[in-house]
């Protein structure tokens, strides 16, 4: 298997089955519910691991969530630990709608620390690292491969790009260093001891540390948003092998998610949330506009683009309402799959196959083994259709029109077929 790794720039061949593969993908920060464009990387690595599994390999996911951050600090002064973990619930709430299961591991940051301590006292020691005034900052000019991920080189300004925390301080001896550890401030209701000081870690710090207590120094695949390249996975890189270890070796980033044009973004305030989108267009058709595009690309979201999902969810049901045809070959689904992870190439080859195992198989690799199912329709809707049969044999034709309207109402659309009729969804 082949996937794209934004570090050199190319396809890089997996190991043999059976591995094994360890991943790492970033997950929320948490201090609200979650939008479409969070869920992306939730729904890449839970597919990736279903597949990787389904190919022979020993896959372990672990996908953290970030509840220690300036932003649950900034949302909720004074009671920033409450709202992380209301706000972990309805993650996992959400994302478990999605119904692709659980990551192997999903470590919280405030459950970290003690390992966070630890590898900051490592980079101090190799002089990677120095406190001032409580604080504890990387020297990134120690580091030479820093840059190599983004292409981000020189001591300019594109450094100081926004973040997740707020990198602004006098006491840093050079403007690109960053925060490994935050002296407590006024208002702050979460602090830990360390040897610096009350404080708490910076962002970055986190995943290094989350990511090897629970994969090892070395690991396989490290996944999340294109927006966390730099500075998120640029500073991760330096800390982790700043402090001797092999880290991530190949670096999946998908493509972010756009609204009329403009990356979604809670600080933006454009979002659709997931919660707001699965119970708007149906958990499928979420689950199926994913397909829609490479995983590296950026995706559009619209009213239009979500009901021609909805669509293409029908058109499958249908498929299992008609006789099973043989059709379709495994090995070029398992080849687009198997080459980057293509799953538009995947999906334009599922919708060609009439095998119903076989594509009742497919389905259920993306979470989608629910479209093979019939979905019984309510009493009173059959009643309606068995009266709008009635008026059919009565040419009562006005009656049998009135009497779908009905049942187009209630969310159903009448089929007449030869020995009667069929009920389906809309």
């Amino acid at each position: 298997m082949r996937l794209y790794d934004t570090l050199t720039r190319r396809k890089q061949e997996l190991p043999p089955p059976p591995g094994p593969i360890r991943m790492y993908f970033c997950g929320p920060t948490v201090y609200q519910r979650i939008h479409i464009g969070n869920a992306r990387p939730f729904v890449i690595s839970m597919w990736l691991k279903r597949w990787l599994e389904r190919s022979g390999y020993r896959a372990t996911l672990v996908e953290n969530i970030t509840d220690i951050n300036d932003k649950i600090y900034n949302a909720a002064p004074g009671r920033s630990a409450e709202l992380a973990a209301q706000a972990s619930h309805w993650y996992v709430e959400d994302t478990d709608r999605l119904g692709l299961g659980r990551p192997d591991h999903e470590p919280k940051a405030s459950e970290t620390v003690p390992g966070i301590v630890a590898l900051i006292e490592e980079l101090i020691a190799r002089g990677l690292a120095y406190a001032a005034g409580g604080d504890v900052y990387y020297r990134v000019d120690r580091f030479s491969e820093y840059g190599a991920l983004s292409g981000r080189e020189g001591n300019d300004d594109s450094y100081r790009n926004p973040s997740e925390e707020e990198e602004q301080s006098s006491l840093k001896e050079n403007p690109r260093d960053f925060a490994l550890w935050k002296a407590h401030k006024e208002g702050e209701d979460t602090w830990w001891e360390s040897p610096w000081g009350r404080g708490r870690p910076g962002w970055h710090i986190e995943c290094s540390a989350m990511a090897e207590k629970l994969l090892g120094p070395a690991f396989e695949i490290h996944g999340g948003g294109l927006d966390l390249v730099f500075p998120h996975h640029e500073n991760e890189i330096a800390q982790s092998r700043g402090a001797g270890r092999e880290f991530a070796r190949l670096w999946m980033h998908n493509g972010m998610l756009q609204l009329a044009g403009e990356k979604m973004s809670k600080s933006l305030g454009n979002i659709v949330s997931l919660q707001a989108a699965i119970e708007r267009w149906g958990r499928e058709a979420v689950i199926l506009y994913f397909m829609t595009a490479r995983w590296r690309a950026p995706m559009d979201l619209s009213d239009d683009v979500m009901e021609q999902a909805r669509a293409e969810v029908e058109t499958f049901r249908n498929v299992f309402r008609a006789p099973s045809e043989p059709h379709g070959d495994w090995r070029d689904f398992a080849a687009a799959l198997d080459d980057d992870f293509n799953t538009p190439e995947a999906l334009a080859l599922l919708h060609r196959w009439r095998d119903h195992d076989q594509l009742r198989d497919a389905l259920d690799l993306f979470g989608l083994a629910s479209l093979a199912e019939d979905k019984p329709a309510p009493a009173d809707v059959i009643q309606l259709a068995e009266q709008r049969r009635q008026a059919r044999v009565r040419r009562e034709y006005g009656e049998s029109d009135a009497l779908r309207e009905a049942i187009e109402a209630q969310g159903w659309e009448v089929r007449d077929v030869e020995d009667g009729y069929q009920l389906v969804p809309k």
